[in-house]
């Protein structure tokens, strides 16, 4: 039982810091980052079992974190009111083209960051974009300007995974 409640702990105690962490960084992945990331993998197994080196043990841990992560993947899916703070909001950068400095500010992303990602979506001038969303993945969605004389809807382009 002891297994099972500290990988409970290190469950949430991961979940919390991957949200404090930030959308934009967890989904670009660099050498070093992959690193400590096994690194940080082994070091949560030594926490989770301590000594332990049974097979019980292992199966214990990796099903309470397998059942927590279904367990909030139903929540999210079942609780409506819930979802913001499993699974985050989309949040825009850019408005007609201008940037908004708080958000930018919080989610630690500069404009360079975000002309480079225009730039993949084919997008030469941030002029050109009504919205730049940081979506919920961290990835950056662009919904460019509609300039034709129909009035049709904006053109939404999402950047490739960064």
């Amino acid at each position: 039982m002891d297994i099972v409640i500290r990988a409970a702990i290190i469950f949430l105690f991961v979940f919390v810091l991957t949200r404090a962490l930030g959308r934009r960084e967890l989904s670009s992945l660099e050498p070093f980052d992959l690193i400590l990331l096994v690194v940080t993998g082994d070091l949560i197994q030594q926490g989770v079992t301590q000594s332990d080196y049974s097979l019980t043990g292992a199966l214990l841990a990796i099903t309470t974190i397998g059942l927590l992560t279904v367990a909030l993947s139903f929540l999210s899916f079942r609780v409506r009111r819930l979802r913001p703070i499993l699974e985050g909001e989309p949040l825009i950068l850019l408005e007609d083209g201008e940037p908004i400095a708080a958000n930018l500010r919080r989610q630690r992303i500069s404009l360079e960051e975000i002309q480079a990602e225009a730039r993949l979506a084919q997008i030469r001038d941030l002029g050109q974009v009504r919205w730049a969303v940081l979506e919920t993945d961290g990835k950056i969605s662009f919904i460019q300007r509609d300039d034709s004389e129909d009035g049709g809807s904006p053109r939404r382009l999402e950047s490739p995974a960064a």
